[in-house]
């Protein structure tokens, strides 16, 4: 019998896929238990309908992230914090304080975004990642003063 996979199933596949199992599995476990449905004509079609339309919305929203990309690759914001006589942060910048000096610059970007390999503590220009996209990412000028 042909299954539509509800939820992803151990040993048998994923959510959306089409897999042939036995009358017995397929009636006693998977549609018992609300992990797939019949594959009939009807189920099929919106199964293919939702994948479209998830593909569609990938498609817009990797659009968007470029579109965000290119304008954060011309982007230099300055954030000011207190440093010591040395030059050293008290602390150090986090992406909180990026993702806010981005905020009031208009661009949004979910702090989980920004990449820091390590922490910012000195004074002066550092380049960071933001990926606001899987297959997206965009590097950013932020320069450190102080107060």
């Amino acid at each position: 019998m042909k299954v539509i996979l509800i939820k992803d199933v151990k040993t048998q596949g994923k959510k959306g896929d089409v897999i042939d199992v036995s009358d017995g599995y397929a009636r006693n476990f998977l549609l018992k238990n609300n992990l797939a449905v019949e594959a009939t004509s009807v189920n099929l079609n919106s199964l293919k309908m939702s994948n479209a339309a998830a593909d569609h919305r990938k498609s817009v929203e990797k659009a968007e992230a470029q579109e965000l990309a290119k304008k954060l690759n011309d982007m230099n914001i300055t954030i000011k914090l207190k440093v010591s006589e040395t030059g050293k942060i008290f602390g150090a910048l986090n992406t909180q304080s990026i993702a806010d000096a981005l905020l009031s610059e208009g661009v949004t970007v979910d702090k989980k975004k920004i990449v820091l390999p390590e922490p910012i503590k000195t004074v002066g220009t550092h380049i960071v990642v933001v990926k606001p996209y899987a297959e997206v990412s965009a590097k950013l000028k932020v320069t450190v003063v102080g107060e």
